[in-house]
């Protein structure tokens, strides 16, 4: 029998399956109702393709038959408005390397935008990937979830998602990839091309984070380079010239503007007479203000993290629970759901649960209210939501170049952010917005829109990802805002004294080995030194402890009973070693989640650190870093307080009199202790992890250390001819002086015993 040509649509297809839609062709059946892909051209794909690939009864990407479930959800996808406008999105997709995309939260670009250019790329055929990023790790996990249920695909395969310290994708096999902005940055770390992606998609580009922003420059160059790669940056708010016209083609053309529009009803506003002096209080009133006398549909509360927002759950669960008892008659059920970066991923599902049913018959029907930190302003739509209550704040990062330090604050959110926020409450039906300030304070107050990332952050480890992505010249980088020249030079700086960049401001052997690892430039450091102390297995504990969320619970009617549980676990010579001697009774207790209840621990935090130390543990032994440890406990606690001097030499407070006041060394910052700091005395130097203003300037997460460690650890910064005068300088020259005296006196010992009778040799010597 002879055999048809090749057929030209089919070039891209593998051999096996160009031979299966030739074959079946052959035999007299219809293409289409065998392949769903027929005629697919990677880059040449219409909405009608799309359409019918759709449709078809085999899934394209498995060659299996739907799922009964996969009908249902198509055809909530087609009410998407992005659905509506695939024939416009293929139009400038096939035409245009670099697209901008604005489109209203709920409009679905979100889910559907990487599945049209799967469908267009066809990546899986040629080893590739689409890449969609996302500020948040909830978003990227959240959104790989649904997308996967919508292709039809289990999630892990050919829909994944990639966080730090998770990766739940499958090499060879998946060719969707959500992903945190983050992790991409790393990747083109190693792989400045980014040649495993046909196309990146930035999400939620109007947020501005500090990574998204990095990308935009990375990738602007590198789409010069690689003229087959294709960008998207995708948008909320309507601010998308500045973004055409970061990304203009050449001539100063700026770059082609998609727009697609969001479904949204009318939004009732209200305001507050007075400013709430407790805004979390004022947000529970009116959570319950609305349950008992608003029309039904689900709530969501804005709250600024993970503490408020768990101690809200529970005082609006009681609260809700002494309101349907005294009158079950006109109340229905209420229940909680929260919503933070570190929930696990089945707990973040729950927010697209129905809410409950009425208790009876004829009862009142039920509701949900979801607290959730600004994540649910634009990167997750939840249907349902009617009622907004946003009391106006949330957690932003802040940095002091001057002091040397980034925390994290409440502050009040933009005018930008808080429309983001009461469009949430027209998705499905008209809405109500009820702000907790006042008008007056909207219009004056509030800036126009949040502050870029970049101009309020610690930029050491992205100068350090920047240098070892073989960006030389940072102050030329193509930022879209530049950040200011002191930050850039703060961070050389600390790099620079950590060993990871030359006086050249080019990457050492040590520091390329240290961005290997998704931590600060300081705890990678303290990492790679420790073998020296023959403590690296504590050390690698204490940075995945570290490096998740705090493992202490304090509920607020049980207060005195953790911190009894506390104190039982608490190590007096430091914070870092309470944190070693918690991981290791887990450990000891076979990870029983009853020890950590218990002991007032974080199950979710301690199961988490594992983890980390797992993935931390398998890059020390890629790049041959010693996993040691010292048994001897005296000698062990002494190594890890010597190694913690290695890494975060910079964070160091003296003592100031006798009051318990320290000041930080070098900047001169007033600090405290924080009151949950295990310290059993005050010593006159400690090293800490974090620096935290609330009430007054606190710094949290103390250890114990000696100053010699710093002047033989970190003589470089310790370089005391270059110091200013204070307190600390002149501490640290008394010891020098007391240091070399002992010295001194052990050299006499040694000259003594060696000669026997050299007294005469000596008192000469000091005479001289």
């Amino acid at each position: 029998m002879t055999m048809p040509k090749d057929n030209p649509y089919l070039a891209h297809r593998h051999p096996t399956e160009r031979a299966i839609s030739s074959a079946s062709t052959l035999n007299g059946a219809s293409p289409s109702s065998r392949e769903p892909l027929y005629g697919f051209v990677p880059r040449m794909v219409n909405a009608d393709q799309v359409g019918q690939a759709l449709e078809h009864d085999l899934n394209p990407f498995t060659k299996q038959p739907h799922t009964a479930q996969y009908k249902k959800i198509l055809e909530a996808r087609k009410k998407l408005p992005v659905f509506a406008q695939m024939t416009e999105f293929y139009k400038i997709f096939n035409k245009h390397q670099i697209i901008v995309m604005v489109g209203e939260t709920g409009s679905g670009k979100t889910t559907q935008i990487p599945q049209f250019v799967a469908y267009s790329d066809l990546p899986h055929t040629k080893n590739k990937m689409v890449a969609c990023t996302q500020p948040r790790r909830v978003a990227a996990m959240s959104v790989a979830k649904r997308v996967a249920d919508e292709m039809d695909v289990p999630l892990g395969r050919q829909v994944g998602y990639s966080i730090r310290f998770e990766d739940m994708t499958e090499p060879g096999t998946t060719f969707l990839k959500y992903m945190t902005d983050g992790m991409l940055l790393r990747e083109a770390m190693n792989d400045p091309d980014l040649n495993r992606y046909s196309t990146i998609i930035l999400d939620e580009a109007h947020e501005r984070t500090l990574a998204t922003d990095i990308l935009m420059g990375i990738l602007k160059s590198l789409a010069q380079r690689r003229s087959d790669l294709k960008l998207i940056i995708m948008s909320a708010t309507l601010d998308a010239l500045k973004f055409q016209k970061y990304f203009a083609v050449s001539g100063g053309t700026p770059a082609p503007l998609f727009k697609v529009p969001g479904r949204t009803h009318p939004v009732e506003v209200f305001y507050t007479q007075e400013p709430e002096p407790d805004y979390v209080e004022a947000a529970i009133r009116t959570v319950l203000m609305i349950h008992r006398a608003e029309e039904p549909g689900d709530i969501l509360l804005f709250l600024t993290g993970e503490e408020e927002i768990e101690d809200a759950c529970r005082k609006i669960k009681l609260e809700a629970d002494d309101l349907i008892n005294s009158d079950p008659e006109s109340v229905g059920p209420l229940i909680c759901i929260p919503l933070y970066s570190s929930l696990p991923p089945q707990q973040q599902q729950r927010i697209f649960d129905p809410p409950p049913k009425a208790g009876s018959p004829d009862g009142p029907p039920g509701r949900k209210v979801v607290i959730s930190t600004n994540i649910a302003e634009t990167s997750l739509t939840i249907d349902g939501i009617v009622y907004v209550v946003d009391p106006g704040f949330s957690k932003q990062k802040v940095y002091n170049p001057r002091i040397r330090v980034e925390s994290l604050l409440v502050s009040p959110i933009s005018k930008a952010s808080a429309q983001q926020r009461a469009g949430r409450a027209g998705r499905t039906r008209p809405g109500k917005c009820f702000r907790l300030y006042t008008e007056k304070d909207f219009m004056s107050e509030l800036e126009e829109q949040t502050h870029p990332e970049i101009l309020r952050s610690n930029l050491a480890n992205t100068v350090l990802e920047l240098v070892k992505a073989g960006i030389k010249d940072l102050v030329k980088f193509d930022y879209v805002d530049a950040p200011a020249p002191e930050t850039l030079m703060r961070a050389l700086e600390l790099l620079n004294y950590l060993a990871a960049l030359d006086d050249d401001g080019n990457l050492t052997a040590l520091g390329s080995i240290m961005a290997e690892f998704p931590l600060d430039p300081q705890l990678s450091k303290m990492l790679i030194a420790s073998p020296e102390f023959k403590c690296s297995n504590e050390i690698l504990t204490i940075t995945a402890m570290l490096s998740v969320p705090n493992v202490w619970m304090r509920p607020n009617n049980q207060r005195k009973e953790a911190d009894i549980a506390k104190a039982q676990l608490t190590v007096p010579d430091g914070d870092h070693l309470t944190l070693l001697n918690v991981y290791n009774n887990y450990i000891q207790n076979q990870y029983d989640k009853n020890w950590t209840w218990n002991n007032y621990l974080s199950a979710r935090a301690l199961m988490q650190a594992d983890n980390v130390r797992e993935q931390l543990k398998r890059t020390m032994e890629r790049f041959e870093v010693e996993l040691i440890s010292v048994q001897d406990q005296k000698k062990m606690f002494m190594a890890i307080r010597q190694s913690l001097c290695c890494g975060f030499f910079m964070q160091v407070a003296h003592k100031e009199g006798d009051k318990g006041n320290y000041m930080t060394v070098k900047d001169n910052q007033a600090v405290a202790l924080h009151p949950s700091c295990g310290l059993d005395t005050q010593p006159e130097w400690v090293i800490f992890n974090e620096f935290v203003l609330t009430t007054r300037p606190y710094i949290r997460t103390v250890t114990d250390v000696r100053p010699e460690w710093l002047l033989e650890y970190a003589s470089s910064y310790y370089d005391l001819d270059n110091w200013p005068d204070s307190e600390a300088k002149r501490a640290l020259l008394r010891n020098k002086k007391k240091q070399a005296g002992k010295f001194e006196a052990r050299f006499d010992q040694v000259e003594t015993s060696k000669e026997g009778g050299g007294s005469a040799k000596k008192r000469k010597r000091k005479q001289g």
